[in-house]
């Protein structure tokens, strides 16, 4: 019998998921209050295409409790509106 290490699938544990790191440039960007963007713009600085950052904006809009996210406008590609979240304590 051989001891053979089978090479891993699994992303490295210090690797962030897209949704992290889309998640994260989002607060940064928002830190000084709110900010409108359509994906295609923001695509190569987040590593992503402008289709994988569309499916992302709408489960942030669940998740995301440190953003307010909104689709602000429907125009030739959609634009959306973030801001920090309000704190309600």
């Amino acid at each position: 019998m051989s001891a053979t290490a089978t090479p891993s699938t699994e992303p490295a544990s210090d690797e962030m998921s897209k949704e992290e790191r889309l998640k994260s440039y989002l607060l940064t960007k928002a830190q000084d209050g709110e900010m409108y963007f359509k994906s295609k713009f923001i695509a190569d600085e987040v590593g992503l295409s402008p289709k994988e950052i569309g499916a992302l904006m709408v489960k942030l809009s669940d998740s995301a409790s440190e953003l307010t996210v909104e689709k602000w406008s429907y125009t030739s590609a959609t634009t959306w509106r973030i801001e920090p979240a309000q704190d309600t304590a």
